[in-house]
């Protein structure tokens, strides 16, 4: 791999928007697990839907992290449970000068990066893009927002090539408030969306269900509060039900995993929640509700 080289770590939904994304910018390697997305991402190509038309997109991919040796720049978006995985490769392929970004839902991936890298090579950021997940390496582009990320001093080129291909970036000295921004967004919609199986704009648009986001949103601010941490916006629940609306036509990461039987995220977002208001001497009723019922649908799920 060539020195400005950008290796992304997954082969998921988000995983395959960034690299076909960025793949007019740069040459992309993707590094996966999912034998099936490799093969075809390596025949065919990333393939991005939308209602601009399908645009087929041309990184490379790879299940071996030796074919990945001395990259300087990676994005981690593979799924929470699988970040220990993810950093055990990067530790192994990732170039001491490197940085890996994580642009990951939920808590405890940038320090999963960190106990493995380093801190110097570990970064946090969070992105309010969407996608979902149509077969392997073919997705459909959903809602586009912001991509928040650390100022951190070896993130220029990454920077550089995601502004290039098209995304708002914005760089923060500290990115703990936008994390548990989003955790609050997705510890609302995201559980109860894939429970009652319906698009985002259901899960406001049902009385019911808004009051559920609400609580688990507002739940999370308050335990944020309670670590000393302050959001970056006013109201969660108001928040997350604004999220939900703007992404109405979007299937949550939670739904698409549920429908494919795959394991979510739950215990890296509602569960997280609840385990650090245990610890702040909080409650989280509704999370820990939420966290038990998503967890049951899943066998190999558990809930501490």
């Amino acid at each position: 791999m060539n020195d400005e080289a950008v290796l992304v770590v997954g082969t998921g939904a988000m995983a395959c928007l960034f690299a076909g994304l960025l793949s007019a910018q740069a040459e992309v390697v993707m590094l996966g697990t999912w034998s099936e997305a490799v093969r075809a991402i390596r025949s065919g190509g990333v393939r991005l839907e939308s209602e601009a038309g399908l645009q087929t997109c041309r990184p490379s991919a790879t299940d071996n992290p030796r074919d990945c040796l001395g990259v300087r720049q990676a994005l981690v978006l593979v799924k929470a449970w699988q970040t220990p995985r993810a950093a055990a490769q990067l530790a192994e392929c990732l170039a001491p000068e490197g940085v890996a970004l994580s642009l990951q839902n939920g808590l405890g991936n940038l320090e999963a990066l960190g106990a493995a890298l380093g801190d110097e090579r570990a970064a946090g950021g969070v992105t309010r893009m969407g996608a979902t997940l149509l077969g392997p390496g073919r997705v459909r582009v959903g809602g586009r927002g912001p991509t928040t990320v650390a100022d951190h001093r070896r993130i220029g080129s990454l920077d550089r090539y995601l502004r290039a291909a098209g995304l708002e970036v914005e760089r923060v000295a500290d990115v703990t408030s936008v994390v548990w921004g989003k955790l609050a967004v997705n510890a609302g919609i995201n559980p109860v969306a894939a429970l009652l199986r319906v698009m985002n704009g259901e899960v406001a648009a049902r009385p019911g269900a808004a009051a559920i986001v609400r609580q688990a949103a507002q739940e999370v601010q308050a335990v944020a509060r309670a670590l000393g941490i302050e959001l970056p916006f006013e109201d969660a629940g108001e928040q997350a039900l604004a999220a939900a609306r703007a992404s109405a036509e979007n299937q949550s990461s939670m739904l698409q995993d549920v429908l494919r039987g795959a394991r979510t995220e739950i215990d890296a977002i509602n569960g997280a929640v609840v385990r650090l208001a245990q610890a702040a001497g909080a409650q989280a009723p509704v999370n820990q509700v939420l966290w038990r019922l998503v967890s049951a649908l899943t066998p190999e799920e558990e809930v501490g």
